[in-house]
């Protein structure tokens, strides 16, 4: 586990911290003692624990920002209490004013709230900050394993979102995160002014394969149709199956026209050599194609350009299979020949 500590304080309050945090090997240390700096550094590289010097300016604001950070609130926060007049009253009223610091420090954001002592050479105080230094290795352990956890938690959520969102029959993508992607590219190309198409397919006649041979021989056809499929898209290219022989390509930064080049080369890809499903058996098939891209008017969710793109397929099945009908071309076809079919 490689181990991440923000200091937020100077550098000499830096060196009142035990050794073993200073000089350890295993901890990645960073020094800030600026508040927007240290936001800065947290958002684009959270660390697991947050030591802070109590008495810097914006101490307390970096304890009450980090909590209401849902995505970093599992960051552990250590407040060291180093403030002189505060030390001083301390002292002057005795353990009830203690707990209510303490509390008080807890409410506005930290973990932990520890006083710190004096660690000039010349205090004769060695049992006093020991003591001290143990109490903040001690929630420096309780930092880490929370950390630990959260870590683990975070692979196990990354672990079943992927399960989730995955077909287990083609290892492609599933409708599911079909549903939870294309919003995201919706957003983004009108938010970046791309262009967006998708491609929808399936497989011509594909009950007759299940049919002649069993649906065993169709899953592996399926199975080698997506691996086909996979290896010859372009790299900003996304695969799904949407369901049965059922397939979606979502091509970001393409237009119609790039797009309905895509598809006659996967048309073709895919005709052009029999899928091999055992020594002895070779099963040639077809595809049938509809592309459509993003328009102005289209839905956040993109219900209405899957639309298109499925009617483009509806027709490219019944007007032969085998082909490729984009939108810009449907929208040519006569009304009357498309109403028959």
């Amino acid at each position: 586990m490689n181990i991440s500590i923000l200091v937020f304080g100077c550098h000499k309050f830096l060196n009142t911290l035990p050794d073993q945090i200073r000089y350890a090997t295993a901890f990645n240390v960073e020094v800030i003692d600026n508040f927007d700096l240290a936001v800065s550094y947290i958002q684009s590289t959270p660390p697991d624990i947050i030591i802070v010097q109590a008495s810097i300016d914006g101490s307390i604001e970096i304890c009450t920002w980090l909590k209401d950070q849902v995505k970093l609130s599992w960051i552990y926060c250590i407040l060291l209490e180093d403030r002189s007049q505060h030390i001083i009253e301390r002292a002057n009223y005795g353990w009830e004013w203690d707990l209510e610091m303490t509390s008080a420090a807890l409410k506005q954001g930290a973990d932990a709230y520890i006083w710190q002592v004096n660690t000039e050479p010349a205090i004769d105080n060695l049992p006093e900050v020991t003591a001290n230094h143990r109490l903040i290795l001690a929630q420096l352990s309780v930092g880490l394993r929370k950390a630990e956890k959260y870590r683990d938690l975070m692979r196990k959520n990354d672990l079943l979102s992927s399960i989730a969102l995955a077909d287990s029959l083609t290892e492609l993508n599933n409708r599911r995160a079909l549903e939870w992607d294309l919003p995201r590219q919706i957003q983004k190309a009108h938010e970046q002014q791309l262009s967006l198409s998708l491609i929808i397919f399936d497989v011509d006649f594909f009950k007759k394969v299940n049919d002649t041979y069993g649906h065993l021989v169709g899953d592996r056809l399926l199975q080698l149709l997506a691996t086909r499929v996979k290896h010859n898209l372009r790299f900003q290219d996304t695969a799904f199956r949407y369901g049965g022989e059922e397939f979606v390509i979502l091509l970001a930064n393409t237009s119609g026209e790039e797009a309905a080049i895509v598809a006659r080369r996967l048309n073709r890809i895919v005709s052009e050599q029999p899928f091999a499903i055992n020594n002895q058996l070779s099963i040639n098939v077809t595809i049938s194609l509809g592309t459509a891209s993003l328009q102005t008017d289209d839905d956040a969710q993109g219900i209405s350009l899957l639309h298109r793109a499925d009617q483009c397929l509806l027709e490219a099945k019944s007007s032969g299979r085998n082909r490729v009908i984009s939108w810009e071309n449907f929208c040519r076809i006569p009304y009357l020949q498309v109403a028959s079919s």
